[in-house]
């Protein structure tokens, strides 16, 4: 799962708006618009969900689920709770 804010966050890492990151996607960019105005975990059908994660995984970015620990030596985000 990922959260909008996780979602900002990762595009701030990169250093990218929302317009290559839904090219990198795959998608629209009104469906990354959306997803990142979602309140808390961002909905959507799967494959889009999937594209973006993927999209992100390539571009380097590890996605820190909640009590999960991270296994990379890199940067990453997360908010406390």
């Amino acid at each position: 799962m990922i959260t909008a804010p996780q979602l900002r966050a990762s595009r701030a890492l990169l250093g990218i708006d929302q317009r290559k990151l839904a090219e990198m996607a795959g998608l629209s960019l009104p469906t990354i618009q959306r997803m990142e105005a979602s309140d808390g975990v961002i909905r959507g059908n799967v494959d889009s969900l999937m594209k973006l994660i993927e999209a992100l995984d390539a571009a380097g970015i590890e996605l820190i689920g909640v009590g999960a620990v991270s296994q990379g030596g890199g940067r990453g985000v997360r908010l406390k709770a």
